[in-house]
C-alpha cells in the first residue's frame, strides 16, 4: 500500500466523546484524520452526566475545560446508599469536583475542536469492512452515495461496545450482563432533588437522578421485581413508584419526553490493537455505570494513544512506543471494570453479607478515611499511574499535576496544562534546558514557578497526556539526551 493511496493518515471510528477527542489531537498534530460516523444526524440523546477531575484536566489541556463548565453543575461531592459522601473537595487537582453535564455538550466541544483543527467528520458512513497490511488499513463503508474505502496508515474503533471495529478485527469481548433490564427515562419533576446527583438503593431496586440543566431529568431505575425485556416498554408510573420508594420522597414524577430499558454489561478486549488497528472507549471496555467512570475512561485512552500515533505518522515514535497503549491503558480498563462492578453488586445485592456490608458502610457515613480518599481518587481518574521500570524515579508514569511554570515571555504558559496545548511534551527543569534545542519540534522547555520547591533538583520530562515520561535529580547532560532519545526518538 503506497502513501500516495491514502486518504488519511489516521482513521477514527466513531464520533463520540472518545473518537473527537482523539481526532481533535490528531488533527491539531497537523494529521489528516477522517471520522466514520455511522449516525447520519447528531444525537440529541445522551448516558453519560459525570466529567470527572482528570478529564477536565485533559480538557484544561486542550483549552477546553472552562468552556464545559460553563454547560453544567459542580459537585464536590458524592452521595452513595443515602449516607456515604465520598468528597472530592480535597482532591489535589484544579477541579476538585465532578462536573455535571449531558454528554451532548462534552461531544460538542469536542467536536467543534476536532473539525476546527481540520477533521473530516463524514456521518452516515457504516463501516463493514476492514483489511490491513505492514504499510496501512483500509476500510469499507456503506455510505449514502454507495460502499466506498477510506485508506490510512492506522485507523482506531472507538465505535461503542458493539464496535463493528472489533468485530471485523475478530477481537474477543468477553464478559456478562450485570444488570438487566434498567429502565431509563427524561422526566420532569414538580420538586427539585436534595443532592444534584440523586441516587439510593434498597429493598426495591436502585435509582438515579440527574438534571439536564433545562428542567428536564434522567431518572433511571432498576427493579427486582420488573425484570422485563428490552424491548419493553417503560411504565412511568412503576418508574415513580420506584424513585419514591428507593429515595424516599416523591418528587412528583411528571410527563416524560423519552423512555427506553437496556442492560449493563462488563466486558473488556483482551487486546487493544491488532496490527494497525487501535480500540478506545467502549470499544475496548464497557462495565456499569456505576460511578460514571465509562465516558471518562475512554477519553483518558485517547489521550494516551493520540500522542504516540502523531509521533508514529511523523517517522520519530520510539520503538514499540504504540505497544505502550495496551500495557498502559488495558490495567486501567480492568481496574475500572471492577470498582464499578463492585459498586453495582453492593448496591443491589439481596442476600444477607451484602445487605449488612451496605448497612456497615452507611452507618460509617464519611468516617472512611483513607479509604474513603482512595476511592475519590480512583472515580476521579487521578489515582491512575502507569507501569515504570524498575529503579526508575518515584514520578515516573505518574500524572503531573498542573505545576506553576516560570513565565519567561510576555504571554507565555504560566500552568503545565497551558504548555501542554502546544501538543508537546514538555520538559520542566531549573537549567539544562538548551539541551532540548535539538527537540524543539517535539518538546516545550519551561522552569518551575518557584526555583526552590520540590523539583528545585529534579528534572522532569512530561508526556502529551499529563503523565511523567522520565525524571532524574540532578542528571547529567548525558543522561538528559539518552531520556529525551528514548522518548521522543532521535532529534
Amino acid at each position: 500500500m503506497s502513501e500516495t493511496e491514502f486518504t488519511a493518515d489516521v482513521l477514527v471510528v466513531g464520533a463520540g466523546p472518545t473518537g473527537l477527542l482523539l481526532a481533535g489531537d490528531l488533527a491539531a498534530a497537523g494529521l489528516r484524520v477522517t471520522v466514520l460516523e455511522k449516525r447520519a444526524e447528531e444525537s440529541g440523546l445522551t448516558r453519560a452526566f459525570a466529567v470527572h477531575a482528570r478529564s477536565l484536566e485533559l480538557l484544561d489541556a486542550r483549552g477546553l475545560a472552562d468552556e464545559l463548565i460553563a454547560t453544567g453543575r459542580a459537585v464536590p461531592s458524592l452521595r452513595l446508599f443515602g449516607r456515604i459522601r465520598v468528597d472530592l473537595a480535597n482532591l489535589p487537582t484544579r477541579f476538585p469536583f465532578v462536573l455535571v453535564t449531558p454528554q451532548y455538550n462534552t461531544e460538542r466541544v469536542l467536536r467543534e475542536r476536532a473539525v476546527k483543527a481540520g477533521a473530516d467528520l463524514r456521518r452516515g458512513a457504516e463501516v463493514t469492512g476492514l483489511r490491513q497490511d505492514a504499510g496501512g488499513v483500509v476500510l469499507t463503508a456503506r455510505t449514502a452515495d454507495g460502499e466506498r474505502e477510506f485508506r490510512a496508515r492506522y485507523a482506531v474503533g472507538a465505535d461503542g461496545a458493539h464496535s463493528a471495529v472489533r468485530d471485523l478485527l475478530g477481537i474477543p469481548f468477553p464478559g456478562e450482563s450485570v444488570v438487566r433490564s434498567v429502565m431509563l427515562a427524561d422526566v420532569r419533576l414538580a420538586d427539585e432533588p436534595e443532592e444534584p446527583l440523586t441516587a439510593g438503593a434498597g429493598e426495591a431496586g436502585f435509582a438515579f437522578l440527574a438534571p439536564f440543566g433545562d428542567g428536564w431529568y434522567r431518572a433511571i431505575g432498576w427493579s427486582r421485581e420488573d425484570q422485563a425485556a428490552d424491548s419493553d416498554p417503560v411504565v412511568l408510573g412503576e418508574l415513580a413508584d420506584l424513585l419514591r420508594e428507593v429515595t424516599g420522597r416523591d418528587l412528583g414524577v411528571g410527563e416524560a419526553r423519552w423512555t427506553s430499558r437496556f442492560h449493563s454489561d462488563e466486558r473488556q478486549a483482551a487486546s487493544y490493537r491488532s496490527g494497525r488497528v487501535f480500540l478506545a472507549g467502549d470499544a475496548a471496555h464497557c462495565h456499569s455505570p456505576a460511578g460514571g467512570q465509562g465516558l471518562n475512561t475512554g477519553l483518558q485512552d485517547a489521550a494516551n494513544l493520540g500522542w504516540k500515533l502523531v509521533a508514529a505518522v511523523r517517522g520519530w515514535a520510539p520503538d514499540a512506543l504504540l505497544d505502550t497503549y495496551q500495557t498502559e491503558r488495558h490495567p486501567v480498563g480492568r481496574a475500572v471494570l471492577r470498582s464499578s462492578g463492585a459498586l453495582v453488586r453492593l448496591a443491589l445485592g439481596r442476600h444477607a453479607p451484602t445487605r449488612a456490608l451496605r448497612s456497615a458502610l452507611g452507618a460509617a457515613g464519611g468516617h472512611l478515611g483513607p479509604l474513603a480518599e482512595l476511592g475519590a481518587k480512583q472515580v476521579s481518574g487521578i489515582g491512575y499511574a502507569y507501569p515504570a521500570e524498575k529503579g526508575a524515579h518515584p514520578l515516573v508514569g505518574r500524572r503531573v499535576p498542573d505545576l506553576r511554570l516560570a513565565v519567561d515571555v510576555p504571554g507565555g504558559p504560566a500552568r503545565l496544562h497551558e504548555a501542554l496545548r502546544s501538543g508537546k511534551a514538555v520538559l520542566v527543569s531549573n537549567d539544562e534546558l538548551s539541551v532540548a534545542d535539538s527537540w524543539a519540534e517535539r518538546v516545550v522547555t519551561a522552569a518551575p514557578a518557584d526555583p526552590h520547591g520540590k523539583l528545585r533538583d529534579t528534572v522532569l520530562l512530561v508526556r502529551p497526556d499529563g503523565h511523567a515520561a522520565w525524571a532524574c535529580a540532578d542528571p547529567t547532560r548525558g543522561e538528559l539526551r539518552a531520556a529525551l532519545s528514548q522518548w521522543l526518538g532521535r532529534p
